[in-house]
């Protein structure tokens, strides 16, 4: 469960040719590396993780969260991060397909995640509210606009983002998105915000 953000990450990006052995095997790797070598991306997840638990003392004995970006490219992970940092942003969407797929634990209340950029630089805490799967076309117009960060058209834009996003990656796979298809609705508030 430790690394089940970088499982999704590597889901989420479409890695192609990679058989879900290959997948497992190479997270596993990228993990260890990157807790054995310290690289600066580690870092700055451990900094914000100390700050926060020098803070916050009750917390000083939970296990430093999993960390992670939102999408799968560098303009937009970079855009959600802002999103979360400034408190707009306030749930998550997943296909709730791939986490029966691979076998991965769906969010929990409570959990805390770090947030980064799309460089893996830590940019805020969040802890989950509350999770609900829900049909794609059930999806409400308050929940489009927690996710989209945005009170114009969000509903709207949610669909096309998601829509297209998920079809691109199930295409990989030969599936095809359907207006029923399940979406895991995480909300989350934003409890720590990297400090400038």
């Amino acid at each position: 469960m430790r690394y089940t953000a970088i499982f999704l990450l590597l889901i989420f990006m479409s890695c192609k040719n990679e058989t879900k052995k290959e997948t497992e095997s190479k997270v596993e790797t990228e993990s260890k590396t990157e807790i054995q070598t310290g690289n600066e991306t580690g870092k700055s997840v451990k900094e914000m993780w100390s700050e926060f638990t020098k803070s916050n003392p009750e917390f000083k004995n939970e296990e430093i969260p999993e960390s992670d970006f939102f999408h799968n490219n560098r303009e937009d992970a970079n855009r959600l991060a802002e999103l979360t940092v400034n408190g707009k942003k306030k749930a998550s969407s997943g296909l709730y397909s791939l986490y029966k797929q691979y076998s991965v634990d769906l969010p929990k209340v409570g959990n805390k995640q770090i947030v980064t950029d799309f460089d893996g630089n830590a940019k805020a805490i969040i802890v989950t509210k509350s999770v609900d799967t829900i049909p794609f076309n059930e999806i409400s117009k308050e929940y489009a606009e927690l996710d989209m960060g945005t009170d114009v058209d969000p509903l709207k834009k949610w669909k096309k983002a998601h829509w297209d996003f998920f079809e691109n990656f199930m295409k990989e796979s030969g599936g095809k998105p359907t207006e029923d298809m399940l979406i895991v609705c995480e909300r989350f508030e934003t409890i720590w915000t990297e400090k400038y």
